[in-house]
C-alpha cells in the first residue's frame, strides 16, 4: 500500500510533515473540577479531572504530596469494531498507567498534600494518535481545574513509512507496521517527559523522527495555550470585566 502519493500527499490530503486539524473546547463536563474535549483530526477525546480533594483510601494518602490517580477507557462506538472490550484489559491499564505518570511530571504534586486528583480519559472516536490526544486532553482538564503545573505537557506522534518520517500519525498510518513514536514534552522548560515507542529504529531516523514528533508537540502547546487565553477572556466577559 502507497502512503505517499506522487504529489507527495498522504492518504488524507496531508504532506509528511504537517499536522491533523486540532479542535478543542474546555468546560464541557459541568459537574467536574476541570473538563476538556480535544480533538486530532477524527480522533476525539473527552477528558475530566476531580479534585484536590480528600484521599478516598486513607492507606494511599501521602503527606508530602498529591496523589494523582487516572483511568483511561474507549467508548464501545468509538472504532465501529464489534468486539466489545472488557474494562481495565491490558492495553487500558497500560495507557492509564502512562498518561499518570506524563501527568505527575507536570503537576507541582507538592502543594497539595495528602489530597487526591482524580483524571478520567475517554476516547469517543479513534482514528491514530489516541495516547498524545488523551494526555493533550488531560492537559486542558487539569488547567481548567486550576491544578498548579510546572508546564502544559503536551504530546504528539510521528513515524517513519517507506523511508519517509510522518508527522501525526492517523489509523491506516499507525496500523501499517512500521516504527511509530509517541513523545510527552514540556515546551518552556524544553523536556520530554515521555518517549514510547513500537519497533526498533536506527538511532539517526530514530533522532529525526522524535524530533519531529516534538515539533508536534510545540505546536499543539502553541494551540493549547490560544485556547486557555481565549477562555480566561470569556470567563473576564462574563463577570464584566
Amino acid at each position: 500500500m502507497e502512503y505517499l502519493s506522487p504529489e507527495g500527499l498522504r492518504l488524507d490530503g496531508r504532506r509528511p510533515m504537517e499536522m491533523r486539524q486540532l479542535r478543542a473546547e474546555i468546560g464541557v463536563v459541568p459537574k467536574a473540577d476541570g473538563s476538556a474535549v480535544f480533538e486530532m483530526g477524527n480522533t476525539k477525546v473527552i477528558a475530566a479531572v476531580y479534585g484536590p480533594r480528600e484521599v478516598e483510601n486513607k492507606t494511599h494518602q501521602m503527606n508530602d504530596q498529591a496523589l494523582v490517580r487516572c483511568e483511561y477507557s474507549m467508548a464501545n462506538f468509538s472504532t465501529g469494531d464489534r468486539t466489545r472490550k472488557p474494562k481495565g484489559d491490558r492495553r487500558s491499564t497500560e495507557i492509564s498507567l502512562v498518561i499518570r505518570q506524563t501527568m505527575e511530571a507536570c503537576i507541582i504534586t507538592h502543594l497539595l498534600p495528602r489530597s487526591q486528583i482524580d483524571i478520567f480519559v475517554q476516547v469517543l472516536q479513534a482514528d491514530g494518535g489516541t495516547r498524545s490526544a488523551c494526555i493533550n486532553a488531560a492537559t486542558l482538564a487539569l488547567s481548567d481545574a486550576g491544578i498548579p503545573m510546572h508546564d502544559l505537557v503536551t504530546s504528539c506522534s510521528a513515524g517513519y513509512l517507506k523511508s519517509t518520517p510522518f508527522l501525526d500519525l492517523n489509523y491506516v498510518e499507525d496500523s501499517a507496521g512500521g516504527p511509530d513514536v509517541t513523545v510527552g514534552f514540556l515546551p518552556k522548560l524544553d523536556k520530554v517527559t515521555l518517549l514510547q515507542m513500537d519497533s526498533k529504529l536506527p538511532i539517526g531516523i530514530l533522532e529525526e523522527v522524535m524530533l519531529l514528533a516534538i515539533e508536534g508537540c510545540k505546536a499543539v502547546a502553541g494551540y493549547i495555550r490560544e485556547v486557555l487565553l481565549e477562555n480566561t477572556k470569556q470567563l473576564e466577559y462574563r463577570r464584566g470585566g
